[in-house]
């Protein structure tokens, strides 16, 4: 038996499903949370997608939260609170703000909870107790590798343009800007941060919030510094696609190259009709399931899951998508980025 609930918890979008059949070690129903970041970005929907699935098939009954915004910190933890309340057995986490989210994890997981971050890994990342992840420094690389490679010798006199996620720097946006860059062929300042990289190449940093509105504004603020910008790392497709309109307002969408990160079917399609020259795809409904699967391991007998061997977290692969392959960059080409997308 299944039932479903809709309810409103100060600001958060909230969807409960509901299975029942799996017990923990006491005999109640094992609960999980799902938290994320907005419940509009595909990426996330496909997320949701992929634990209620998983969810509906263990017995787990699930709760779903999202911010309001990319950066909305303070839903999430009331979240995280509502779900310690609820006596949920884990929670899976995308988070805003990745380092003040901290003390909320740590009072879950002080609670008895088994906190997973999803995408983005919390700062330090052994505060949650496990992340299932994109290798989002890889996903940079390979995207930063392939533009150089496609530019060949004009890469050296390149006029870069960051598209950012926040301000707050989350980890997930620092992996990608630094490896795109490290990818590139620029040297990196701190590695933990961007924006303190002195290479004359980069023009400029601003941020979207991860949205195609954020996107182009985050453009026009950086054509307005320079318009000879010819190459735009994006945080995110969604961010791309601002990006291009940007372009396309002042008749440049031709001569630059935009590259990104997701793989999601509507980003896959723009690298198609070239609105991206190539995105590193990830697997969103993967991470989410794997989630589900090792609350229900944890509520049953309390086994955590491993990291992958050699990495701090469990990587769930990435694949550089396009139809212009570059020498010495592996890739996948669109047809196949199309099989393997989401949303």
């Amino acid at each position: 038996m299944k039932k479903t609930i809709l309810t409103a918890v100060s600001g958060l979008a909230l969807i409960t499903a509901v299975g029942v059949g799996s017990a923990n070690a006491d005999g109640h129903a094992v609960s999980a949370c799902l938290i994320t970041k907005t419940d509009t970005n595909p990426f996330f929907v496909k997320m949701k997608e992929g634990a209620t699935a998983k969810a509906k098939e263990l017995g787990v009954s699930l709760k779903s939260y999202a911010g309001k915004i990319d950066g909305d910190h303070q839903t999430q933890v009331a979240a995280i609170e509502t779900c310690i309340a609820d006596g949920a057995k884990g929670i899976l986490l995308t988070a805003s703000d990745t380092s003040s989210i901290v003390p909320a994890v740590q009072q879950a997981r002080d609670a008895g909870l088994l906190v997973i971050a999803l995408d983005t890994p919390l700062n330090p990342i052994d505060s949650a107790d496990a992340t299932f992840a994109t290798d989002n420094f890889l996903a940079g690389e390979l995207i930063g590798a392939w533009a150089a490679a496609s530019l060949g010798s004009a890469a050296k006199d390149a006029k870069i343009g960051m598209l950012d996620l926040a301000v707050s720097q989350p980890t997930v946006g620092v992996l990608r800007d630094q490896g795109f860059l490290k990818g590139f062929g620029i040297e990196l300042g701190d590695p933990n941060k961007w924006g303190d990289e002195t290479d004359p190449r980069i023009v400029g940093n601003d941020v979207t919030a991860g949205n195609e509105e954020g996107g182009r504004k985050a453009m026009e603020n950086l054509l307005a510094k320079d318009s000879g910008i010819n190459v735009v790392y994006t945080i995110n497709e969604p961010a791309a696609a601002g990006a291009y309109e940007a372009l396309k307002a002042i008749g440049r969408e031709g001569d630059v190259l935009i590259v990104s990160v997701d793989g999601g079917c509507p980003g896959v399609q723009n690298v198609a009709d070239g609105v991206i020259g190539a995105t590193s795809q990830q697997y969103p409904l993967l991470m989410a399931s794997l989630g589900i699967e090792a609350i229900a391991a944890w509520a049953k007998d309390g086994t955590k899951p491993a990291p992958t061997p050699g990495k701090d977290f469990f990587d769930t692969g990435v694949a550089l998508v396009t139809d212009k392959p570059a020498s010495g960059v592996d890739s996948i080409s669109v047809k196949e980025g199309m099989n393997r997308c989401w949303g």
